[in-house]
């Protein structure tokens, strides 16, 4: 008797584009620049300055792949920038290589829980 072959193999891949018009200045909250992108965190911050003076900071990091990250002035007044920095690198890591200038959009929820006596 034959034995029947019950395995089964799937391989799937979900993918959600977030499309929009393209922007001056070509940035939103983020811009992620890689070691070696052909435009380095110098230009990107002179650029952001000329196009929305005072809107961004240019933070330098220590990673094999990041160079630095321009990021929305108002997002590191909500957040701490040593947690956030974390974070990107981690999500960032998959996604960028050393040549990349990877764009984002950070959106920020506060949730505010107290208590009182009466």
């Amino acid at each position: 008797m034959q034995e029947k072959d019950t395995s089964y193999y799937s391989r799937k891949a979900t993918l959600s584009l977030k499309i929009t018009e393209f922007e001056v200045p070509p940035m939103q909250d983020l811009l992620i620049i890689g070691k070696k992108a052909p435009i380095g965190p110098e230009a990107v911050k002179r650029m952001a300055q000329m196009l929305s003076p005072e809107q961004f900071t240019v933070v330098k990091l220590n990673h094999a792949k990041i160079e630095a990250v321009l990021v929305r002035n108002s997002i590191l007044q909500m957040l701490d920038e040593r947690i956030l920095m974390q974070i990107i690198m981690e999500e960032a890591d998959r996604l960028i290589s050393d040549t990349m200038v990877l764009r984002s959009e950070v959106k920020v929820s506060v949730t505010v829980q107290r208590e009182v006596e009466l």
